[in-house]
C-alpha cells in the first residue's frame, strides 16, 4: 500500500510539472518574458499572457536594459517598440539578425553581411536616424559598408540546420564585449564561436568545430551573458568523430574566467536565457512542439511555462 500512495504521489508531482494548463496557472516569474509564438512576440509572467505584435514574420526579442522596451526583427529588419507593444519603429534597412542592447540602453549591437562577405556585427544608434557602425570583422571599421543584403524572412530546413546559421549576437553586461557567430576563427574552422573586445577588435574563440585538428562537426549559436558576466551560454550541436561523441541539441554554459564549459539543462534545450544566477528559460521540446521551459542550473529541475521559443527576460527595475 505504501508503495502504491509513494507511486500515486509521483504521478501528480510529475503531472504538476508536465501539464501545460498546470504550469500556466501556477507559475509565476518575477519578470516578464518575452517570446515568439507562430511569428508574433508575447509576454508573460506565467498566470497572464500578453500578444504585443501581429501578422507574424517576428524574431528574436531582446528587452531594454530598464525594461522599457524590446528590440525584436520583423521581416529581416531591426525595429524597436515599448514594452506594451506600442510605439513600434523601424531602426535599419540593412538585413538584421540577433539585436542585443548595450548596458547603457544607447546602441543596439545587430549581425548583417561584413565587408569580408560573411557575417559582422554592427551597432546603430537607438535614438534618432542613424547609420549603422561596424564592429566586427576589426578591419571592417575603416571600409565603406557593404551592400545591403535582402532579409532572411523564412529559413529552410530543419530545426538544427536553421539553428546552425542563426546569427544572434549579445552584448556583455560590462559593455566591452559581445558575443557572436563565427568571426577570424571561420578561416581557421569550419564554424565557431566568439567574444569580441570592442575597444581594440580582438577576438576570442570559445567554441570550435571542424577544421584545424577537430574532428568533429556542429555549431555554436545564439549566446546570452549571465548578468554579473560571469557565464556565458549558447545553443550548439556536435556530431562526433565516433557516435560516441555525438551531442544534440543542447545548451552549453562557460566560465568567462576558468573557461570551463558544462551542458545545463536537457537534451534538444536551446536558446537559454537566465533568470537569476541560478536559474533560467530556455527552449525545449514537449508534445512535439517548442515551449518555454523553466530550469533551475543548481538542481536540474525544469517547470513547463508557455508554449514558444526565443526568450528574453526583462530585468528587473
Amino acid at each position: 500500500m505504501k508503495v502504491f500512495r509513494g507511486l500515486v504521489l509521483a504521478a501528480v508531482i510529475v503531472g504538476a510539472m508536465l501539464h501545460p494548463a498546470a504550469a500556466n496557472a501556477t507559475t509565476k516569474t518575477p519578470s516578464l518574458i518575452a517570446y515568439v509564438r507562430n511569428g508574433d512576440i508575447h509576454v508573460s509572467n506565467g498566470p497572464t499572457e500578453k500578444r504585443l505584435t501581429t501578422g507574424g514574420t517576428h524574431a528574436r526579442p531582446r528587452w531594454s536594459p530598464d525594461g522599457k522596451s524590446i528590440a525584436f526583427l520583423k521581416a529581416g529588419y531591426l525595429w524597436v517598440m515599448r514594452a506594451d507593444g506600442t510605439g513600434q519603429r523601424r531602426l535599419t534597412t540593412r538585413a538584421a539578425a540577433g539585436p542585443s542592447w548595450s548596458p547603457d540602453g544607447k546602441w543596439i549591437a545587430f549581425a548583417s553581411l561584413s565587408c569580408t562577405g560573411g557575417p559582422g556585427v554592427y551597432k546603430i544608434a537607438v535614438a534618432g536616424k542613424a547609420t549603422p557602425e561596424v564592429l566586427f570583422p576589426r578591419d571592417c571599421r575603416e571600409q565603406d559598408l557593404p551592400a545591403e543584403p535582402a532579409p532572411v524572412t523564412a529559413r529552410s530546413g530543419s530545426l538544427r540546420e536553421r539553428l546552425s546559421t542563426d546569427d544572434a549576437v549579445a552584448w556583455s553586461p560590462d559593455g566591452t564585449r559581445i558575443a557572436f557567430r563565427g568571426g577570424d576563427c571561420d578561416s581557421v574552422y569550419d564554424a565557431c564561436l566568439s567574444v569580441g573586445t570592442i575597444a581594440t577588435g580582438g577576438e576570442q574563440t570559445v567554441a570550435a568545430y571542424g577544421g584545424g585538428s577537430l574532428q568533429t562537426s556542429g555549431f555554436a549559436v545564439v549566446p546570452s551573458w549571465r548578468a554579473d558576466g560571469a557565464k556565458l551560454a549558447w545553443t550548439a550541436y556536435q556530431r562526433g568523430e565516433t557516435k560516441a561523441g555525438d551531442q544534440p541539441l543542447h545548451v552549453v554554459e562557460y566560465d568567462t574566467s576558468t573557461r570551463a564549459k558544462r551542458t545545463v539543462g536537457s537534451a534538444q534545450d536551446r536558446e537559454l536565457a537566465y533568470l537569476t544566477s541560478t536559474s533560467a528559460v530556455v527552449t525545449g521540446q514537449h508534445r512535439n512542439g517548442s515551449w518555454l521551459v523553466l530550469v533551475d542550473l543548481v538542481k536540474g529541475t525544469r517547470t513547463l511555462f508557455r508554449d514558444g521559443s526565443q526568450p528574453s527576460v526583462q530585468p528587473r527595475r
